[in-house]
Order: structure tokens, then C-alpha cells, then sequence
């Protein structure tokens, strides 16, 4: 996101009231990606998911209509050839680009966090290789950050290391859940430091070339049966040169916080759009099916699930939108809002799946309706970026913290 009108899109954080609807300098836009989306991406789905050249070849053709159509990387920052919108801005497009899984890779918002973590903290080396690549949609990135056999919520357990070696550093280690199958390049967290130096002071994030020797992709990881391109790698002493060290030595935790707050609120945008997705399927259902000789709208129980859907999209929108004013003010105290707007959007998602599969019956167990892979998807979203119960302790316990006897913070926790 670009740093124009950080802290402005929405008032301030503190009771972060951001409206409902687009703002005007958005609205068009949105209007034009919501109805590329659903006229050009969501039908060419079954291609996009079919693996191989055809994939990649309906993948190229959606892409330079995106382009053609003026609406590719409308979320990179305008110096990186995108539009420059504040992230509460681009909330209103992303909902709509996530009505479909492949809607960011169509459109050019897949590498956001990627491109803006080389922008602001890789060196000159790192930027001239895979920037313009990374905004162009011609090279995929992934990311390294949980190890197999450990848990991912702890970052003290981490044991990939590198050390100093001839003006570069050798890296070691096992890392999980990387999207890496064709990526180019994978970041890497790495302890650089020795045990007793606090974690935040401790580890540094490194770039590694997928084709340098010593990297290697050690298995497929199918989540609940669906290749999500997620794979598991082993670096058997990569070399890498300084000039691939992403931030200041010992300073790849808050480089990782900065791109959690990003990331975490831009999966709780599209994850927003594909419960929108289910719940229209789910009405659509209701109004044409026939059962016992009425409509499937007329029965209170199917009433009640969009009653139940409608209040929850409505209430974890509303958190994302104070999540992404949070971030676009550049608050350090943006965690509870964002934490919160991503635990809301994930369970938000798979109960509205949950009911439109149920409202389906039979048909929404298979892959004639979208909901089957979209509800494999979904439960894996409760445990990216920090399972729920992770970020229920953590916000709970930072709220607490302020109602402490003696604790000299005003108690006004919204």
C-alpha cells in the first residue's frame, strides 16, 4: 500500500469508523473488478484449476485482459506502477477480487507483500533482480517461516541458522507450508544470532534463488486434498552473499510483524468475498429449490442461516475495515484490530460455507458447485497466520493488561 493518505482514509485508529460503502475515488473501480471477476475469472475457474499448460495458458490470457482492461496491481504502491490506493481503499476491491481463489493472481495482487517487503527493506542487488518481476506477474516468490516438527506459533523454536561465512552467510535448515512449487525465489527466516539474545533481536530474513545448489523441495503438502502449492524445502547449506539479506541484521521479526499486519488483513479482505460468494449461492438456492411443495426460502430453520450469515459478514467486515485503518495510520498497536478482523473473517467464511453446503445437501459435497474446494480451503484459514486460539489469547491478554490494578492506561479498549 502506498504511504499516501496514511491515517486519513478513516480518521483516526482510535474508534476507526470507516464506511460501509466505497469511498468515490474507489467506487468505479470497484464496480469494473467486481464485474471482471465474475464475468471473466470465476468461469474460466475449472481451467484455472486444471493444472498444467492450460492453466498457465487461460492464466496469461485473464492477466493481459486485466491489463488491457486497466486493472492490473491495482494494490502496489504508485511508484511500482500500481495505483497508489491507502489499504482502506483497496479493501472495496480486494472483497470482490476474492470472490475467486484465483481473482489476486488474475489481477495482479497475488505478490503484494512480497513486492512491498523488497521495496522498503531489500538491498539495490535484490530489487533490480525481482521487483519489476514480482509487479510484472513473471516471478513467484514464496515464503519460509514454519519448520516441520515444531509449532509455527513459536517463533523461539525455530532452527533454521545461518552463519557469516566469506562476505555472505550459509544457511541450514527445514521450513513448511512454503508455497514454493514453480516459485523463484523464497525469504527465509533464519536464527543469526546465539541463544539468550531475545527473539526480536535474533533472527534475520534472507532471499535464496530456488535454483541455488544445496535447495531442495523435499515433498508435496496436498492440505485436506487440495494442492495449494504449498511444499516442504530443505536448505542443506545454501550459500547466499549479504546483499540477500532483507532489513538490518537481527531485525527479521519486526520486518515479518509489518508484513503479518499487511498479509493478515488482506486474506481477512478476500476471505470476506468468498463468504459473500457462498452466501449469494446459498440465497440463490433457497429461492429456486423446491422441497415439500414450497420454496427452501419459506422454511424458518433456512431463514435462520441467512439471517446468521448476513450478521456475520456484516460484523467481520466492519473489523476489517477498523484492521486496515489500523495499518494504513501506521499504528504499532494495529495487532488486536488486525488479529481480530482475520479470526473473524476465517470462522466467518467457513460457517457461511458450512450452511450453504448444507443448504445444497448432496450437489454441495461435490464439484458441481464451487463449494466443495472452497470449503476444503477454508478450514485451512484458521490456522494461517496464527491458529484462532493463538490471537484469542494474546488479544485478550493485551486488553487485560489495561484493566490491571495500578495500570495507568485509560481503560478504552474500543
Amino acid at each position: 500500500m502506498s504511504d499516501r493518505s496514511r491515517g486519513t482514509a478513516a480518521g483516526p485508529v482510535d474508534g476507526a469508523r470507516a464506511s460501509f460503502s466505497p469511498p468515490d475515488s474507489v467506487r468505479d473501480l470497484r464496480d469494473r473488478v467486481r464485474d471482471f471477476v465474475r464475468g471473466e475469472v470465476i468461469p474460466a475457474e475449472s481451467e484455472l484449476a486444471s493444472g498444467g499448460e492450460t492453466a498457465r495458458e487461460t492464466l496469461r490470457t485473464l492477466r493481459d485482459k486485466a491489463r488491457a482492461n486497466g486493472l492490473w496491481a491495482l494494490s502496489h504502491p504508485a511508484e511500482l506502477g500500481g495505483r497508489g490506493l491507502s489499504l482502506s481503499e483497496f479493501v472495496h476491491l480486494g472483497e470482490v477480487e476474492g470472490e475467486s481463489e484465483y481473482g489476486p493472481a488474475v489481477l495482479g495482487s497475488e505478490h503484494l507483500l512480497d513486492a512491498l517487503m523488497l521495496h522498503r527493506h531489500a538491498g539495490p542487488e535484490v530489487r533490480e533482480r525481482y521487483l519489476s518481476g514480482l509487479v510484472d506477474g513473471e516471478v513467484v516468490p514464496c515464503y519460509g517461516m514454519s519448520e516441520p516438527g515444531r509449532s509455527g506459533s513459536d517463533p523461539s523454536l525455530l532452527t533454521t541458522r545461518a552463519e557469516p561465512h566469506e562476505g555472505g552467510w550459509t544457511i541450514r535448515g527445514a521450513k513448511w507450508f512454503c508455497r514454493a512449487a514453480g516459485a523463484d525465489f523464497i525469504t527465509v527466516m533464519c536464527r543469526t544470532e546465539p541463544l539468550g539474545i531475545p527473539n526480536r533481536q535474533a533472527f534475520t530474513m534472507f532471499v535464496v534463488p530456488t535454483d541455488t545448489p544445496g535447495f531442495e523441495i523435499v515433498r508435496e503438502l496436498p492440505v485436506l486434498g487440495t494442492d495449494d502449492a504449498h511444499r516442504e524445502v530443505r536448505l542443506d547449506g545454501v550459500r547466499v552473499p549479504d546483499a540477500y539479506r532483507i532489513g538490518v541484521r537481527g531485525d527479521g521479526f519486526p520486518v515479518a510483524g509489518e508484513r503479518l499486519d499487511l498479509g493478515r488483513t488482506l486474506r481477512a479482505v478476500q476471505w470476506l468475498g468468498q463468504a459473500r460468494r457462498a452466501f449469494d449461492l446459498m440465497c440463490r438456492r433457497l429461492t429456486t429449490r423446491t422441497a415439500f411443495g414450497e420454496r427452501l426460502a419459506a422454511k424458518q430453520l433456512m431463514q435462520q442461516h441467512v439471517f446468521d450469515s448476513y450478521t456475520e459478514i456484516q460484523a467481520a467486515r466492519s473489523q476489517v475495515l477498523r484492521a486496515a485503518a489500523a495499518v494504513d495510520a501506521s499504528d504499532r498497536q494495529a495487532y488486536p484490530e488486525v488479529a481480530t478482523a482475520k479470526v473473524l473473517a476465517s470462522r466467518t467464511l467457513c460457517r457461511v460455507l458450512d450452511r450453504a453446503v448444507q443448504v445444497y445437501g448432496a450437489e454441495g459435497l461435490i464439484d458441481d458447485t464451487p463449494l466443495s474446494r472452497m470449503f476444503r480451503r477454508a478450514r485451512a484459514t484458521r490456522i494461517y497466520d496464527g491458529p484462532d486460539e493463538l490471537h484469542a489469547h494474546t488479544v485478550a491478554k493485551r486488553i487485560l493488561r489495561r484493566y490491571a490494578p495500578g495500570s495507568d492506561t485509560p481503560v478504552d479498549v474500543f
